[in-house]
Order: C-alpha cells, then structure tokens, then sequence
C-alpha cells in the first residue's frame, strides 16, 4: 500500500512540473478550464453525458500526450548529453508531433460537438445583462496569460519581497 501512495506521489509530482515546466501544458489547462467552465457552471451548451465524455476522454489524451511529450524530451537530451544529434531531433519533433496532431483532433472533436450558434447567443445575452461577470471572465482570461507566460515561478517572484 505504501509504494502504490508513493508512486501516485511520483506521478503528482511529474505533473506538477511540467505545470510548472512547460508553457504549452499550461495553455492546454487554461483552454480546457474554461471549457469545461461553461459546460458545467453555464447551461449554454446542450452535451449530453455521452458528448461530455468524449470531450473529457480527448482531452485527457492531449495532457497526457504532453506529458509524456516532456518526459521523451528530457530523456532525449539526457541520453544526448547536451549534443545536437539527428535521432534525439526526430525523437522530440515526433513526440511534439502526437501532442499536436491530438491537439487537432480535440479541437474538432470539440467544434463538432459545441458549434452550437444559439448557445453562442445566450452567452452574449447573459455577458451583456451580466457586467460584473464578464469582468470577472476578462479579468481571468488575463491571469491565465500572466498563468501560461510567466508560469508559477514566475507568478511566485511578482509576490516577494526583494
């Protein structure tokens, strides 16, 4: 029991920094965080269970493709040592290559599934009878730009102290 605990402690811990790491991750999270925001706090989208699942399900699959990304990565340039060698390149430019074409197909999955023009509509009524809120959304939308460019550390040197 207690090396199942450690091992989830491993993996926690893998994914918190490539969090921590790794600017695409974090722009992956920001979209998906709104995303399912407005499938689950807003009822402007129709998703059945069914739809919902299948969103969860790819989008699972693009983190997980850039982390496991990230962990072929740093393999690579550790087993390259610092060099610049034909074979790590392809290695890491085919890596970022699955990330990408799973990217793709989660943002048609997700067109197919929430292109939905009059949910679109509902949520340029709600945001305009709803000031308070769309300036809470424009205001996340901006710390989720400081969030994916500056990252946690970089977030966590804006507030110390010097």
């Amino acid at each position: 029991m207690k090396s199942l605990i450690k091992s989830f402690g491993y993996a926690f811990r893998g994914i918190a920094h490539c969090i921590g790491k790794e600017r695409n991750l974090r722009i992956h999270l920001c979209f998906l965080t709104y995303m399912f925001g407005f499938l689950t706090v807003h009822d402007f989208f129709e998703v059945s269970k069914a739809e919902f699942a299948i969103l969860a399900a790819v989008s699972a699959l693009v983190i997980a493709l850039e982390l496991v990304n990230t962990g072929i990565e740093k393999a690579v340039d550790l087993a390259a040592d610092g060099k610049i060698l034909p074979l790590a390149k392809i290695a890491k430019d085919a890596a970022a290559g699955a990330v990408l074409v799973s990217a793709i197909g989660a943002v048609a999955v997700g067109l197919i599934i929430l292109y939905q023009p009059a949910a679109f509509s509902a949520m340029s009524v709600y945001y305009k009878n709803n000031v308070p809120e769309f300036i809470l959304l424009i205001v996340t939308v901006a710390l989720s730009f400081v969030f994916v460019f500056a990252g946690p550390s970089g977030i966590l040197k804006i507030f110390k102290k010097k």
